[in-house]
């Protein structure tokens, strides 16, 4: 079963409508069109507001600021960024975990190039708090670790959890060099990546026999 996401705690309230719904999503795409065309600092929930053609308040009934608007983007992103890992995982193999983890690669490599605000803010704010509970990584870590021990038969543990937080981290660091390289991301920089991952996980996934109660 695909683990069920955590919620959005950014919002100040659920939208329990279908035109609160759309209304919101509304907001939270006028905001990823304005960070890609003023950047973080800049944004305003006025301009935000204007953009989405919605009144001001309807901005503050969801958000209490700029940085929580931003915050529920992030959310929004990791949910399409698994939502797009799960169709891709549907056609891969169970006992294949290197075709997984280059669509975990490939997804987030597609969002970069195309998804509106996601070069700026992809899972976390540009300015995140100081708070290692709602560090961005360790909550791609936690999401893509339920995804692939789902998909792959493996147990969730601890060292699962542990590893994929590594790759995470080295993704996004060799990830962050490959777009100041090109902007389209540096296909030399993303294949090395893509090695350094599969050579990291091997010595474990390679040997790890899958979950028996599956």
């Amino acid at each position: 079963m695909e683990p069920v996401p955590p919620a959005n705690t950014s919002l100040r309230r659920a939208p329990v409508q279908q035109r609160s719904a759309e209304r919101l999503a509304r907001i939270l795409d006028a905001c990823a069109q304005l960070l890609d065309e003023t950047g973080y600092e800049q944004l305003s929930t006025r301009a935000v507001a204007v953009r989405a053609g919605v009144p001001i308040g309807s901005v503050y009934r969801f958000f209490s600021n700029k940085r929580a608007l931003v915050d529920a983007l992030a959310h929004r992103n990791l949910d399409r960024y698994a939502e797009g890992i799960t169709a891709r995982l549907a056609g891969i193999p169970a006992d294949d975990w290197r075709a997984a983890i280059d669509a975990v690669l490939d997804e987030y490599l597609a969002m970069k190039r195309s998804a509106p605000g996601f070069a700026l803010v992809d899972f976390g704010t540009p300015a995140p708090a100081q708070d290692p509970g709602g560090d961005a990584n360790v909550r791609v870590a936690e999401r893509l670790a339920g995804l692939l021990a789902d998909h792959l038969g493996r147990l969730l543990d601890e060292d699962l959890l542990r590893m994929i937080l590594v790759c995470v981290e080295a993704a996004d660091a060799l990830f962050q060099l490959a777009f100041r390289i090109d902007p389209a991301g540096d296909p030399a920089v993303v294949e090395e990546t893509r090695h350094l991952l599969r050579s990291y996980l091997a010595r474990v996934l390679d040997r790890q026999r899958p979950d028996p109660g599956r």
